[in-house]
C-alpha cells in the first residue's frame, strides 16, 4: 500500500475500490471522528486517540480498528489480521460496495468511540522476552559498530528488528534484511522511526 501524506493525495493515489473507500470516508466523516493521515493512510481519531482506519489492499478493502478486540462484535464482521502478533486491532473487510452498510457500520464506529470514551485500551505486551534470531545474532556479532548501537537501543526498538528478521519465511530474505537493517542499527535508528509522531 502506497503512503501519502494528505487526504487529496490518499484518495487520488487509490485505484483499486476508489470508489468503495470514498463512500466509507463520507460514512466516518458523518461522525464526530477527526479525520487525518498516519502511516500513509486515512485515520480517524477522537480526542488525539486512534479510533479507526481505512484502506484498500489487492483483494479487499475495509476498516480496521485500533481497539477492535474490545467491540461487542455481534455480526462476526471483525477479524484478527495478524493472529499472534495484533492483541487489540481488528479488520473489517470488504470485497463490494454491497457490502458497505451505513447504518451497521456507524454502530461499530460508536462502540469504538465509546471504548476510547471510558478509556478502555488494550496494550501491547511489552514484558515479553527478547528472543534475537540466530542470523541476527551472528551479523551483530560480525559487525561491532552494529552490536554496540544494537545494545544502545531501547528494548522496543530491539523487539522490531528481532520480529522483522524473524517473521522472514526463507534464509535469503531474512539475509536482505539485516543487510538493510544493520546501517540502520548503527545510525541508532529503530525499524519504525519513520512511522512514529504521523
Amino acid at each position: 500500500m502506497k503512503r501519502f501524506k494528505t487526504v487529496d493525495e490518499f484518495i487520488a493515489g487509490i485505484e483499486k475500490f476508489r470508489d468503495e473507500l470514498i463512500k466509507l470516508r463520507k460514512i466516518l466523516n458523518s461522525t464526530e471522528l477527526e479525520e487525518t493521515i498516519k502511516w500513509g493512510s486515512l485515520c480517524y481519531t477522537s480526542g488525539g486517540k486512534n479510533v479507526v482506519g481505512i484502506g484498500a489492499f489487492q483483494s479487499y478493502f475495509g476498516l480496521w480498528f485500533f481497539q477492535g478486540a474490545l467491540i461487542d462484535d455481534k455480526n462476526n464482521l471483525l477479524i484478527n489480521a495478524g493472529e499472534g502478533k495484533t492483541k487489540a486491532l481488528r479488520q473489517w473487510r470488504m470485497t463490494s460496495s454491497k457490502e458497505i452498510k451505513p447504518r451497521v457500520i456507524k454502530s461499530y464506529v460508536k462502540a469504538a468511540i465509546q471504548i476510547v470514551v471510558d478509556g478502555a485500551e488494550i496494550k501491547p505486551d511489552r514484558n515479553k522476552p527478547l528472543e534475537i534470531p540466530s542470523e541476527l545474532f551472528t551479523a551483530l556479532s560480525k559487525h561491532r559498530s552494529a552490536k554496540i548501537s544494537f545494545s544502545k537501543i531501547t528494548k522496543g526498538k530491539q523487539r522490531e528488528y528481532a520480529d522483522y528478521v524473524s517473521s522472514a519465511k526463507r534464509a535469503e530474505t531474512k539475509q536482505s534484511r539485516i543487510e538493510k537493517i544493520l546501517p540502520m542499527i548503527v545510525e541508532g535508528i529503530g525499524l519504525n522511526d519513520k512511522y512514529r509522531n504521523c
